[in-house]
């Protein structure tokens, strides 16, 4: 590593501590504190390293940190994937792959699903798991804050069930489809994450339990059809046909999946309707009404 990178390396380490503030990572402010955010003995106790070495990184002093004091800092600062990559270059030491897909969902996209009162939005994993969603969206399909993280996972649902009222995937149009290209898409992300043992369960599991998902599986193919445009059957106001919008999170390999209906149409009167029903359930006598969860993230 030469000395301008030593020393871009250096800066990039004196900028992420000064935007740190003791409370952020549970310190006392004390009463004289000369320098904005963190002290360098402080990152260098978060850190698990001295204070000497961590001085000879922001001075430009220290050759080649390694992979685990590169992991150890971007911990004790916070630092985001992106900052974590930018890291590890700067430290000539490339960035280890994410060991598994992200669950957690940033703020602003859980905001974005409480803005839009007339569609229903969720957000998914890169497995398929539903990792937030809005009150639509439970009204529509489920509500989701009743399952545990297991059931909350579509792929699983569409090859293995519980199949509600006998329709498989709350009785969409495109079930089957959507199953073909799940599968697709799930061995995409097998081989993104070799190593995490969630996504290598989740496969063995559909392998031995679905006929279906081995063929699939079995095919090798990893493209994917995008389906615009689908019908679910609800068993409260009937058929709900809907717009099918995917945004993708791509540095959090996750998607959020907006349905909405054509306004002033039936369908938009349906989800008008649910959305004052929320996720009570209406065909079952005597069950106290529910509302629909908030837009959220689950861990």
């Amino acid at each position: 590593m030469d000395r301008r990178v030593r020393r871009e390396l250096g800066d990039f380490l004196r900028s992420r501590r000064e935007r740190i503030t003791p409370a952020d990572v549970g310190l006392p402010a004390g009463a004289r504190r000369r320098t904005p955010g963190l002290r360098r003995e402080e990152v260098a106790q978060l850190a698990f390293i001295s204070t000497e070495y961590y001085t000879r990184l922001e001075q430009a002093r220290a050759l080649h940190p390694s992979r685990e004091v590169l992991a150890q800092l971007a911990r004790a600062l916070r630092l985001s994937d992106a900052e974590r990559d930018h890291l590890h270059l700067l430290a000539g030491v490339p960035p280890c792959p994410p060991p598994g897909p992200s669950r957690e969902v940033r703020q602003s996209i859980i905001d974005l699903l409480q803005r839009l009162p007339e569609a229903a939005a969720i957000v998914m994993s890169a497995t398929y798991e539903v990792i937030a969603w809005n009150d639509l969206a439970a009204a529509l399909l489920e509500d989701f804050s009743a399952l545990s993280r297991r059931d909350r996972n579509l792929i699983r649902r569409a090859f293995l069930g519980p199949h509600r009222h006998g329709r498989r995937l709350y009785g969409v149009s495109d079930a089957d489809e959507f199953a073909w290209t799940s599968a697709q898409h799930l061995r995409a992300v097998a081989a993104r994450y070799p190593n995490d043992p969630e996504v290598t369960r989740l496969v063995e599991e559909l392998l031995a339990g679905s006929e279906e998902f081995a063929r699939l599986w079995a095919a090798h193919d990893v493209t994917t059809r995008p389906t615009l445009c689908k019908t679910f059957e609800h068993p409260l106001v009937g058929p709900v046909a809907v717009s099918c919008d995917v945004l993708d999170i791509a540095d959090r390999d996750q998607r959020v999946v907006i349905y909405t209906a054509v306004p002033g149409s039936p369908s938009a009167e349906a989800l008008r309707l649910l959305s004052v029903v929320g996720t009570q359930q209406m065909d079952v006598p005597g069950r106290r009404s529910r509302s629909g969860p908030d837009p959220r993230s689950h861990g």
